[in-house]
């Protein structure tokens, strides 16, 4: 009886610990069920999951920038136009003077690592608040990206370039060219993965004393996980396969989860965000981290921009108009938090998805675009608000 009483508390404080994860969660998959019922069964098709995938594709890949920019302190008002004016210059190098796809999207990466590096150092090492710089630095990109083109669309990419963002996952086995089995199995394996990364996580956690979900919870937990990527999987691979670009994503992903959660620099970049003076006294270099924030957010501004021109096929003067206010909600709606030195990788990724169900979902049912920005705003207004109250809770 005393061993159930001293459980209880336990799971009891784990789910107010972790309360925002699984509500942002719960969020999404209420979203989704409520714009699957309103448009009446439109939402989960698998053309309109693929066109899903393919719109939110460069704001979640910005998304993973802007939240370890988030979590050191700042903000970043410029991926926007860093990544209409990368997406301007791979046109101009692709289109006009015929440079190699390869050359010209390798330049186009350094440029925009180059165009973080001059933001962050004004942040880093001059203590220039964030959004003074990159206000500027919005208006500067916007104007270079109007020179660049000369204030006309340049277009279409080469094949090759397009495919970055239209191009789908070949089948590799044989006789299955109606049904990407391959596809298929690829997701079955990747939530088997997120299982089998769990239950160790889980287990380390117990070896060190840790407080940990209940079991039920972890059970019911994956179990929908494996249940939820099978099915998103097997409705996307019905229409033309696997994006490559999903597949992008998902290594982005996996990859700055490993780095926040299983690095030292992951690590130091949430002190410096919870307590810069605290991080600098314990030998932390304060401002190299906030530099290479900048100098990473500049190089996914780039890499988005280059899958938006691939899924245009074009680069036009307005390319990037608004992607700050939907990359920077993502973040807060996914939980980040506005003072900093809080956010998680899977919820950046949960907020840029809800932003986008909700963009998808509106424009299915014929939702203007006025009432489509109102109803956003009041979302991130409310994630904001649940994070102030949590922190003077």
């Amino acid at each position: 009886m005393s061993e159930l009483a001293a459980e209880r508390p336990a799971k009891t404080g784990f789910l107010k610990t972790n309360i925002r994860q699984y509500g942002m969660l719960l969020s999404l998959a209420v979203i989704m069920v409520f714009f699957q019922i309103a448009t009446d069964g439109t939402l989960m098709r698998p053309l309109n999951l693929t066109n899903l995938v393919l719109q939110n594709s460069y704001i979640v890949i910005m998304a993973l920038g802007m939240l370890l920019v988030i979590v050191t302190g700042h903000i970043d008002l410029s991926v926007g136009s860093v990544a209409g004016f990368v997406g301007a210059l791979a046109a101009v190098m692709m289109v006009t003077y015929q440079v190699p796809v390869a050359v010209a999207a390798l330049v186009c990466l350094v440029v925009g690592g180059l165009i973080g590096a001059a933001q962050g150092f004004w942040v880093a090492y001059f203590k220039i608040p964030s959004f003074i710089v990159t206000l500027a630095g919005m208006l500067v990109f916007k104007g270079m990206m109007l020179a660049v083109l000369d204030g006309r669309s340049v277009g279409p990419f080469p094949v090759v370039f397009q495919r970055l963002s239209s191009g789908f996952l070949p089948e590799f086995i044989l006789g299955q060219d109606d049904f990407h089995l391959s596809s298929l199995l690829l997701g079955v394996l990747v939530a088997l993965m997120l299982v089998v990364l769990g239950m160790r996580r889980r287990a380390a956690t117990l070896r060190h004393g840790m407080t940990v979900e209940p079991v039920a919870l972890f059970i019911g937990k994956n179990a929908f996980l494996v249940a939820a990527i099978t099915g998103f999987t097997y409705l996307i691979v019905s229409h033309r396969g696997l994006p490559n670009v999903l597949l992008i994503m998902l290594v982005l992903i996996a990859l700055y989860a490993f780095v926040t959660n299983r690095t030292t620099v992951g690590r130091q970049i949430y002190a410096v965000g919870g307590n810069e003076k605290a991080a600098k006294l314990s030998g932390v270099r304060t401002e190299r981290l906030t530099f290479l924030a900048f100098v990473n957010m500049g190089v996914l501004a780039g890499l988005a921009g280059l899958v938006f021109a691939a899924r245009l096929n074009t680069a036009t003067p307005k390319a990037g108009l608004g992607f700050e206010l939907d990359v920077i909600a993502a973040c807060f709606i996914g939980g980040a938090s506005a003072y900093g030195g809080v956010g998680q990788v899977v919820g950046a990724v949960v907020g840029a998805f809800i932003m986008g169900v909700m963009n998808n979902g509106m424009s299915i049912l014929g939702i203007g675009i006025d009432y489509q920005q109102v109803i956003k705003g009041l979302v991130l207004l409310g994630a904001v608000c649940v994070d102030v109250y949590n922190q003077r809770r």
